[in-house]
This record gives C-alpha cells, sequence and structure tokens, in this order.
C-alpha cells in the first residue's frame, strides 16, 4: 500500500511525535521513507536558495556551488551557509538514525515549507505524507499559519498529521 512515505521535520516535539508512527508504517508496509527538512532561513541572511542535500543519512552537498546575494565577506555568507546545511543535514540524520532498520533517503532543501514538502512528495513518488503538528490554535495559528495545514489543503496524497505529545 505504501512503498515511499515521506517524513517532513523541523527538529520540533510534533515531529518527534510523527516519526513514531512513520517508523511503524514504514515497517509494516517495507517503505522507504525520505527525510525532509525545508530551511526557510537563508533570505534572512542574504543567502541565495540554491542549496539542496541530497543523500542517503544525511550528507552534505551543494549541487550548483553558488553564492548568495549578500554582501559583505564571501567566506562570512559561505560560514553561515555551511552551519546551516550542517545542522539541517545534522537534523536529517538523527531522524533517519532515530528511524531504526528502516529503508531511509535525506533531503535538505531551500524554500517555504509547505511548498517543498508538496515538491518533494512528488519528486519522491511518496504514497502517503506522515508530519507533525504543533497544535498552535487561536492567534498564533492565524499570525503563523500551519505548514501541516497547508499541506493536507493542497496534497495529492493522504496526509497523516500527528499533534505534539504534550509534557
Amino acid at each position: 500500500m505504501y512503498n515511499n512515505i515521506l517524513y517532513p521535520t523541523d527538529g520540533s516535539k510534533g515531529a518527534d511525535s510523527a516519526l513514531v508512527h512513520c517508523r511503524h508504517l514504514a515497517k509494516a508496509y517495507d517503505a522507504t521513507v525520505h527525510v525532509l527538512h525545508a530551511v526557510e532561513h537563508f533570505a534572512p541572511y542574504g543567502l541565495g536558495g540554491d542549496v539542496e542535500v541530497k543523500n542517503q543519512r544525511g550528507m552534505v552537498g551543494d549541487p550548483k556551488g553558488g553564492e548568495g546575494g549578500m554582501t559583505g565577506s564571501r567566506t562570512k555568507r559561505q560560514e553561515i551557509k555551511e552551519r546551516i546545511k550542517a545542522q539541517s543535514a545534522e537534523m536529517v540524520a538523527d531522524a533517519a538514525s532515530r528511524l531504526g532498520a528502516v529503508d531511509t533517503q535525506t533531503v535538505v532543501k531551500v524554500g517555504n515549507p509547505y511548498k517543498v514538502i508538496l515538491e518533494t512528495a512528488s519528486d519522491s513518488n511518496a504514497d502517503l505524507i506522515v508530519m507533525g503538528t504543533h497544535g498552535r490554535t487561536g492567534l498564533d495559528r492565524y499570525l503563523i499559519g500551519s505548514v501541516a495545514e497547508k499541506v493536507v489543503r493542497m496534497s495529492d496524497v493522504p496526509v497523516l498529521t500527528v499533534r505534539q505529545e504534550d509534557t
């Protein structure tokens, strides 16, 4: 039933809650899990959106070898970019390792998170998206928006959302 499961993570408790369900489904269906982190934060640093990390277990690479548009030190721009890439790669690698013996692919992409999730679901032929929610309500939800809600409304494949556990 499920051959490819997309698991977007932002490293939050909500994402951790979803990981447990993702692992069970992947084991039950012998599915590959595509662990994704969408980086939205290059633009505030003036760093272009040309970085993509796509390998097994979080290997980092910059396929275009490009620089962003920030004025100032090229070295400083590269240091910031590398730090962000390393943290993102570490996040997806950690999630992949917590999936245990499940077959995984990891990817880090830059862009609007809900759009990146939908594009990655299509690119990876995902049969299911398993993602956490933060459980925001009221004004916080209105002001911040809900990536999960946008994915649910716009996805061509089923989306399983898991609410963050209260601790």
